[in-house]
């Protein structure tokens, strides 16, 4: 059976953040019109809480535009790495990050405002 080749991706321009640790958190300067609208897809308010909307929102938008974040030294750029850090960051972290692409969104992706 022949192996498929894998397509090479074109590097993605990405942005740097620094927070006031000095850690720094990558994001994608853009996504695709598919994955903007997927991201921008209502969904079924009777399915989950507000809350629960909200939230999945806010980790669609760290899974799609994070590229990779340095905490404390350590560089993570593994996508699973990457989400379960996300996941078991301090609230005060998970803000971070929130205000972090809410700004980066605002700037470099003004479809998913």
């Amino acid at each position: 059976m022949a192996r498929r080749k894998r397509r090479e991706r074109e590097p993605v321009e990405t942005v740097d953040y620094r927070d006031p640790e000095g850690n720094v958190l990558t994001l994608r300067q853009s996504l695709s019109d598919k994955t903007i609208r997927k991201i921008n897809k209502p969904h079924p308010k009777d399915a989950a809480s507000a809350e629960d909307v909200w939230a999945r929102r806010n980790e669609m938008l760290f899974e799609h535009l994070a590229v990779s974040w340095e905490v404390a030294g350590l560089p993570l750029d593994d996508q699973k790495m990457l989400v379960g850090r996300y996941r078991m960051a301090d609230p005060e972290e998970q803000r971070w990050v929130r205000e972090t692409i809410a700004t980066h969104v605002e700037r470099h992706i003004p479809e998913l405002t």
